[in-house]
């Protein structure tokens, strides 16, 4: 050592290790750990009056100084822009091309320094979008268009949206048919409508550490003009089709897509490295499809795999550290000691993740860094090594004071002082130095084996340290104990799954010890102490250690390996335990000649487990039946010693995946592992469509629908649909193909075809392979037109001041031009043009109908017309009506009532009708009884009733209105209740009551349809 070292190292001869001339002492000084570092932020161009505070906050014992570096310099703290508060660096006033850059802060004390993570300052603007105003742009209906957004001068990333005519009305998602692009901000319309029409405006934000800015752009004027070839066209990207869809080309559609896989835009949510990718979209309708594809790269900052870890390593030794990293890019990894690069030189070899220090010195302590980065970000891993010289020492480790063993085995006692450097070693007992012999072995690092032990063994051992420091010795008593023994050893069992077993373990020990029993399956512990568990030990003798299996299962076979212990030594024995059951899953399951409707499956058989396999069965799925079903097969019935089979009563061109499954006489095996997934041979179709039908449209046209085949019945691609059609009586077979196996609908159309005609449809599918047969013929008929005739004897007569009853003779269906639906009646007053009359419709071909809803006392006229799908015919002659006078708007007044043991009779004064109401003909009572649920109806022409009051103590609800020619009049409500006696009331005087149960009669009124009048 060197004349500095020296009074140092005999100071402290275990404690001290240098660093740049200071003392770092072990056990008391930790260098520093970064609790907080810097991070990077934007700071708002142009706003000289803030300040900017770059964090740093380190760990350390003693407390950590710091300083800092911009762009690798370091930060002059004395100048008046800076300040430093505790390890945190403020900047007041910053400016752009001043102090932007990046900043790392140095935290050191005397056992080294930490370099922090860069922490770039950048400066954040948005000027203003230009003045000058957009050129307008054109879209054509159910087309595709694009805006520009154009963003000005800005840092960083700017969020787009963009509003319609007026702030704040934003564009919002409708349907799929609008996107806003995130890098560029231009706005996409899809399938462009009249109503998208107007003034837009690019609206960009920048969001900034500490403030936020927005701005908006001159509006961009869109006009929609109609299309002038609205003929139905193959779908494009640009413009939004029926049907959207996405795939990935290799490989299967991430589940975690979602419903975003059939919309127009795909969305995976937490991005993984299995996701990158070529993706499709595809889009399509009746009229073709079209695709388009994109690429998803993902790449990702670093992360660490694996990390160096503080280490006290003795002088003169060797350090190995390695740091591994995952990234994409790949990482690269430099290294740094004290916060200086670490290059390979002299000691020090440096190779990528890989450091090696060789002939360790004192110097070489210090705080390390291992430092990987990519392109997308940088990561520090910090660890400190000390560098130990020191005399051999025993308080923290020495020879154990007590070392039993037992007779007749062997016995190791170890001799770990602590030394910088390596001490030798050596034992004695008594005064005799041990060396190896037969029984005895001394290894090089200290440990001293003795075989073959007897009770001569016992005694004191001294194990003996000295390096060119110091010497220590530190010694222990061997004691020697009885050998642990199996009495009884466990035998070997043979159970079928689901039994009970008990495997038996008695020994002898040493009776100054306590003896412990454990268990091993096939070598592996087990737990003994879950109650729930399947092992179980049987309580007795602490020389019994019994094993108790419950429900063994075909897992639990093997060997059982019985322990007796004590602390010095122990016994095994062993026995074998058979568990028999069902088969074991097949293996190495291969599917081979893949024919349409049928394929070939090899396997190699599983283990028996003990049981001779009896037969298989095979089981498939496929993406129209996610779940596992059982195959026919050639031959039927397959035997335990096959390894093929042939599968049968696939559909073609459709994707499964196999499982076979083995039993024995205890039961079924597990499936084997599904076979990978394969396509049936395409063939031909060999069912016809469905739902063969059609009828409606437009005049000259002939609708031909039926339902889409599904997945399963296509056999094939290249896809579509053959139509045959002819008129009725008709030798020649029209014939038309449709190339979309979406498709449901055909339109003929033919300026001379009649109206309501009727035509045979039969309809077959088709593939590359070729054609299905046909379906049955079904009789479609062409579009209907209007009926070309009016209904005639149009009458109509008033039933009340609201309703009249309408009616008519019926038109004959040959001059319907189709199915005659019904008859719509249109209504309109005197003074009012027809064009404004209001219209009824019946249901059917009824020919009489109630109108309903008019003005008393008024004049209207009413004229009927026949109507089909098509529409409604001609009007035929109006005739009018004038409906009755309204009834009196006065309820009766002055109602009483009187009790009479269980009736009540109730009388109120007569309705005068005035010169514009029409005469009062009666009244109507109706009434209610407590706990009813249906009312009853009275007419009388007098001015009083008699009604049965409850037989308990009950409410009648009474309701009294006129009746005449003009409908009923305005009602009087009231309640009696059996207890009330005679009273009088008037109708001011029973709203309050009224309003406790008026939801009963209004309940009751609205369940009846129709009064008859009686004529009193």
């Amino acid at each position: 050592p060197s004349p500095f070292l020296l009074p140092c190292l005999l100071l402290l001869p275990w404690l001290c290790v240098l660093t740049g001339g200071d003392v770092c002492i072990t056990g008391h000084d930790t260098g520093p750990v970064f609790e907080e570092q810097p991070g990077s932020l934007i700071y708002p161009e142009g706003l000289s009056d803030g300040k900017v505070t770059l964090n740093c906050q380190a760990r350390a014992s003693p407390a950590a100084t710091y300083r800092w570096r911009v762009n690798g310099t370091d930060v002059l703290v004395g100048d008046p822009r800076y300040t430093l508060v505790a390890g945190n660096l403020v900047i007041s006033g910053p400016q752009s091309g001043r102090d932007g850059g990046s900043y790392q802060c140095l935290a050191s004390n005397r056992c080294g320094t930490i370099l922090s993570r860069a922490a770039n300052l950048k400066f954040g603007y948005l000027h203003d979008f230009p003045g000058e105003g957009r050129s307008p742009q054109t879209a054509f209906e159910g087309a595709g268009a694009f805006l520009a957004c154009q963003p000005p001068a800005h840092y960083p990333a700017l969020s787009y949206r963009w509003f319609i005519n007026e702030f704040p009305n934003f564009v919002k998602s409708d349907g799929g048919r609008w996107f806003i692009s995130q890098v560029t901000g231009n706005l996409y319309l899809a399938k462009a409508e009249p109503n998208d029409a107007g003034n837009y405006f690019c609206f960009t934000t920048i969001n900034l550490d500490i403030s936020t800015k927005s701005t908006f752009s001159k509006p961009s004027q869109l006009t929609v003009q109609p299309d002038a070839n609205p003929r139905r066209s193959a779908p494009a990207i640009k413009v939004l089709p029926d049907v959207l869809r996405w795939r990935k080309v290799e490989g299967l559609l991430p589940s975690k897509a979602g419903a975003s896989a059939e919309g127009p835009i795909l969305t995976l949510p937490e991005i993984t490295f299995d996701d990158e990718g070529i993706y499709e979209c595809e889009a399509y309708n009746s009229e073709g499809r079209d695709t388009h594809q994109g690429r998803i790269i993902v790449q990702a900052q670093p992360e660490w795999l694996q990390v160096m870890s503080d280490s006290e390593v003795e002088i003169s030794s060797e350090l190995h550290w390695t740091c591994v990293a995952a990234g994409k890019p790949r990482p690269s990894i430099r290294w740094l000691r004290n916060g200086q690069p670490l290059s390979t030189q002299d000691r020090v070899e440096v190779n990528g993740g890989h450091l090696k220090i060789v002939n360790l010195a004192l110097e070489d302590s210090g705080m390390y860094q291992c430092v990987a980065e990519n392109k997308h970000g940088t990561i520090y891993s910090n660890a400190e090594l000390r560098v130990q010289v020191q005399a051999p020492d025993f308080r923290s480790n020495p020879v154990r004071r007590l070392i039993p063993a037992a007779r007749g085995g062997q016995v190791m006692m170890e001799c770990r002082p602590r030394a910088a450097p390596k001490p030798t070693l050596f034992w004695s007992r008594g005064t005799e130095l041990l060396t190896n012999s037969t029984r005895v072995t001394v290894t090089p690092d200290g440990i001293l084996w003795i075989y073959n032990i007897s009770r001569a063994d016992e005694g004191k051992y001294t194990c003996f340290a000295e390096n060119y420091l110091g010497k220590a010795n530190s010694t222990g008593h061997l004691s020697v104990r009885d050998a642990t023994k199996i009495t009884l050893a466990p035998s070997n069992a043979d159970i079928n799954q689901g039994e009970n077993v008990t495997l038996q373990c008695h020994a002898s020990h040493d009776p100054t010890m306590d003896l412990t029993f454990t268990w091993a399956l096939n070598g592996a512990l087990l737990d003994l102490e879950n109650p729930a568990g399947p092992y179980h030990r049987v309580e007795g003798k602490e020389t019994i250690g019994d094993l108790l299996i419950v429900n063994g299962q075909l897992n639990q076979a093997g060997t059982y390996s019985c322990t007796a212990q004590t602390v010095v030594d122990s016994a095994t024995a062993s026995a074998k335990l058979v568990v028999r059951g069902p088969p074991g899953p097949p293996g190495g399951l291969v599917v081979k000649n893949v024919a349409e409707t049928s394929v070939e499956l090899r396997w190699s058989r599983g283990y028996d487990n003990h049981s001779p396999i009896g037969k298989y069965v095979i089981m498939s799925r496929s993406p129209l039946s996610p779940g596992w079903r059982r195959m026919r097969t050639v031959p039927p019935n397959i035997e335990g010693n096959a390894e093929a089979a042939r599968v049968i009563g696939l559909s073609p061109w459709m994707d499964y995946e196999f499982q076979v499954i083995a039993s024995n006489i205890l039961g079924s095996g597990e499936p084997s592992m599904p076979s990978h997934t394969v396509r049936t041979q395409q063939a031909a179709p060999t069912v016809a469509p469905s739902g063969l039908g059609g009828g409606g449209g437009d005049r000259n046209e002939l609708i031909i629908t039926w339902t889409p085949m599904a997945r399963e019945y296509q056999n094939g691609d290249g896809f579509g649909y053959i139509l045959a059609f002819r008129k009725l009586d008709s030798a020649t077979w029209m014939v038309e193909r449709v190339a979309n196996v979406e498709s449901s609908r055909y339109v003929y159309s033919n300026q001379s075809l009649s109206p309501y005609c009727p035509f045979e449809v039969k309809i077959k599918a088709y593939n590359r392979k070729g054609e299905g047969p046909f379906s049955q013929i079904a009789l479609v008929h062409s579009a209907e037109e209007e009926p070309t005739v009016a209904p005639s004897r149009i009458n109509a007569t008033a039933l009340t001041a609201f309703d009249v009853q309408v009616s008519w003779d019926p038109v004959q269906q040959l001059s319907a031009n189709g199915i005659l639906r019904g008859y719509e009646i249109r209504y309109w007053r005197q003074h009012e043009r027809e064009a404004a009359a209001d219209r009824v419709r019946t249901a059917g071909l009824e020919t009489t109908a109630r109108v309903t809803g008019l003005r008393p006392s008024t004049r209207y006229h009413v004229t009927v017309l026949a109507y089909n799908s098509a529409g409604t015919g001609p009007a035929s002659p109006r005739t009018t009506v004038t409906t009755r006078r309204p009834p009196p708007d006065r309820p009766p007044a002055n109602v009483s009532w009187k009790t009479d043991g269980s009736w009540v009779t109730v009388r109120w004064d007569h309705v005068k009708a005035l010169d514009n109401e029409s005469a009062v003909l009666g009244y109507k009572v109706l009434y209610k009884h407590e706990g009813q649920s249906a009312l009853k109806v009275l007419d009388k022409g007098k001015n009083s009733v008699t009604l049965p009051l409850p037989k308990d103590n009950g409410y009648v609800v009474l309701e009294i209105r006129s009746s005449g020619e003009g409908g009923d009049g305005a009602a009087h409500e009231t309640i009696v209740s059996r207890d009330s006696g005679t009273g009088m009331m008037v109708q001011n005087q029973a709203g309050s009551l009224w309003s406790i149960h008026v939801s009963l009669l209004l309940t009751g009124t609205l369940s009846l349809t129709l009064i008859a009048l009686l004529d009193l």
